[in-house]
């Protein structure tokens, strides 16, 4: 009798453990470690941030309206990111590229959308970047690890905290 108890524990204690451990609830994400440039691009982008350290970087001192306080940002410039994926910059971008827009997702499903001539430095100085940096250390917890800054916006509605891909979508005709 005793071994059949014992193989009964054997079998039951187990499942039960991993029932408990099913119930508790699920740790906050602290988002993707990396994030994609897809769509309508020629060279698909996968980075990290150690790829984003390795690139031109660009450090934006902002006021942001939702926290109340200045904050001081480094990453990389979106248009940079968007060349290197292989996307119309400059004077090449006209026509059917003047119909295109890059979709900004989080990890935790927020979206916006940006014109793509808003990345373009020979439209606008909109210095927007995927930050990698918050105040002189990693982005943290929910917020990154990275995040969308859009500075000259006057309210932060399109920073995207927790970015996870840039996908460059091109308007039916």
């Amino acid at each position: 009798m005793r071994r059949l108890l014992l193989v009964a524990a054997i079998l039951i204690l187990p499942g039960l453990s991993s029932r408990a451990q099913d119930a508790r609830p699920p740790k906050p994400s602290s988002g993707p470690s990396d994030f994609k440039i897809t769509g309508a691009v020629t060279t698909p982008l996968d980075l990290t941030v150690a790829d984003l350290k390795a690139m031109p970087r660009k450090t934006l001192k902002v006021d942001n309206a939702h926290s109340k306080k200045t904050e001081v940002y480094e990453g990389v410039l979106v248009e940079d990111l968007l060349k290197k994926a292989g996307v119309a910059q400059g004077e090449a971008m006209r026509g059917q590229a003047m119909a295109t827009y890059v979709l900004a997702d989080a990890a935790d499903d927020y979206r916006v959308v940006f014109a793509l001539a808003e990345f373009n430095s020979s439209f606008m100085d909109s210095e927007i970047i995927v930050a990698d940096t918050m105040d002189g250390g990693p982005i943290p917890g929910a917020l990154g690890p990275f995040r969308l800054v859009a500075p000259h916006e006057k309210r932060p509605a399109r920073w995207v905290e927790m970015l996870r891909s840039l996908t460059v979508v091109r308007a039916p005709n």
